[in-house]
């Protein structure tokens, strides 16, 4: 078995093989890497950002609205066995829907609806020292004491069991994957409450987990079975997110970091040891061919569409009214985008290419972060991805090879604690640009997009930082409208209260 030319070392297979890393499929990337059959996906051009424009680009939020022809909508709701919604209103040969019309037709629409999160990250980047750096050191500084506490609580685990927020009284919060449950859970024991008992149960979970997170992931589970958040939800809901429908994605080894030149290399010292690899998930976008057989198997047992999004946007969870846009739309999938933030340096935006198509430009793989800054110093509105969908499984799963095998593969650098090296990634957000009909929600950072790429950001939304540190003024802001929908999404979606500094279940279906 060789690597860049060389021979591999015992000791350094070995290692991979201790840490899950699947050894075959690194090295045809390898192979490939270093063939140059990736570097046409080094960048993309860009000649703008699109328009909120309410067709291909729809605001979501307090004030979602869509219209559209009636013949089409009729043709819609008749195709998906669900009525007219109350509220709506005849306008001239077009119906428009109000949001309190969408937000009642999509809550009929949640027992053809599962959800998931791509769960195959650990948090181990996410508390990078170095990386939780990158805001500043002014901003490092006030979020220092609430860094430290969750740090520790973060070393080899999988970023969904990880706290998700720091309560008032300087604790620690609930993990990600408890918020995501119950948010989901009492939205299908609304839909029993109203609608009565399913032929299958509403709002099932799935996800796609990695050889470095799977078998700690069952182990949660089966103590949430028990959770006092989550257990008198499941009885109600007749559905049990803690037995998730699941597949697995292999890992990866980190490679050389650019500097140090080609043939590209498996990184062999992390952490200054000898021999030693780093495990690195292949990126999001390997979830089209991770998750293909689930997907096939929700179509086959009845369900029609499926979120995904990632485990550590706290404010991720199936949204009524954005699903009954996307079943009354047709389109293939939507996608959910935010206007960018100081905070939003990690991630993607949304770009017209030269050829006109949309599609989700990575920063720092497929558009630089300076690119991103220019765009803005024109006057433009940028986009940014908040790793989260709806896919309609119909159209989608036909497509599942064709996206696999289109999607890019991109190479980053990064330089962490753990050392200088390269990583090769596909991101799904990218198949925005693989389809025919995309349809894209603006929303509000504060109420669809509270994301943790870095454990600085956990620490700003929760409002723990250091007394009388001064913030820059536009991490201030941000971070006191995170902290805003923070609160609401936990009072609001997560049914908590405030209980003497703690959230706890305001009550208990």
């Amino acid at each position: 078995m060789v690597m860049g030319g060389l021979p591999m070392r015992e000791t350094l297979r070995a290692d991979m093989l201790s840490k899950g890393i699947d050894i075959e499929q690194t090295l045809a990337i390898l192979d490939s890497l270093n063939a140059g059959l990736h570097d046409h996906a080094t960048s993309v051009t860009v000649v703008g950002v699109p328009k909120v424009d309410g067709r291909s680009i729809v605001a979501s939020g307090a004030d979602a609205n869509y219209t559209m022809n009636e013949e089409d909508a009729h043709a819609r709701l008749s195709l998906h066995g669900v009525p007219m919604p109350a509220g709506a209103e005849l306008r001239g040969g077009s119906v428009a829907f109000t949001r309190a019309a969408l937000v009642d037709l999509g809550e009929r629409l949640y027992d053809r609806t599962a959800w998931g999160v791509l769960n195959g990250g650990s948090a181990t980047s996410y508390a990078d020292r170095k990386k939780n750096s990158a805001l500043g050191s002014a901003v490092f500084a006030a979020i220092l004491p609430g860094f430290e506490l969750l740090a520790p609580l973060c070393e080899g685990q999988p970023k969904g069991l990880t706290p998700a927020y720091i309560n008032p009284d300087g604790s620690p919060g609930a993990s990600f994957l408890v918020l995501k449950m119950r948010a989901a859970l009492l939205k299908a024991a609304r839909y029993a409450r109203r609608f009565g008992s399913s032929l299958r149960p509403v709002l099932p979970f799935f996800q796609m987990t990695s050889a470095g997170t799977d078998e700690a992931l069952a182990r949660a589970y089966t103590e949430y079975a028990t959770h006092p958040w989550l257990a008198p939800l499941i009885a109600a809901a007749g559905t049990d997110p803690t037995k998730p429908r699941s597949a697995r994605q292999a890992l990866l080894a980190a490679f050389t970091h650019s500097a140090d030149g080609k043939p590209y290399r498996i990184f062999d010292h992390a952490y200054g040891k000898v021999d030693s690899a780093i495990a690195l998930p292949g990126g999001h976008g390997q979830s089209f061919k991770v998750l293909s057989g689930v997907y096939k198997r929700l179509l086959a047992d009845g369900y029609r569409y499926a979120w995904l999004g990632n485990v550590d946007n706290i404010a991720y969870s199936p949204e009524p009214a954005e699903l009954a846009i996307a079943m009354l739309s047709g389109a293939e999938a939507a996608f959910e985008f935010s206007y960018r933030t100081p905070v939003d340096v990690k991630g993607g935006i949304l770009v017209v290419t030269a050829d006109g198509r949309k599609t989700v430009a990575d920063i720092g793989q497929a558009i630089s972060f300076e690119s991103v800054l220019d765009l803005e110093r024109r006057g433009e509105r940028v986009l940014f991805n908040c790793a989260t969908c709806v896919l309609d499984l119909e159209q989608i799963v036909p497509r599942l090879d064709y996206i696999r095998d289109n999607l890019p593969v991109r190479i980053s650098d990064q330089d962490k604690d753990s050392g200088r090296y390269s990583q090769a990634e596909q991101s799904t957000w990218e198949s925005v640009g693989l389809l025919d009909k995309p349809l894209g929600f603006a929303v509000q950072k504060g109420e669809r997009f509270i994301a943790a790429k870095l454990l600085a950001e956990t620490v700003l939304a929760s409002g723990a930082v250091r007394d009388g540190s001064e913030l820059p003024p536009d991490i201030a802001a941000t971070a006191a409208m995170m902290s805003g929908g923070l609160e609401s999404v936990l009072s609001d979606v997560c049914g908590l209260k405030l209980e003497a500094g703690r959230w706890v279940p305001a009550e208990l279906v």
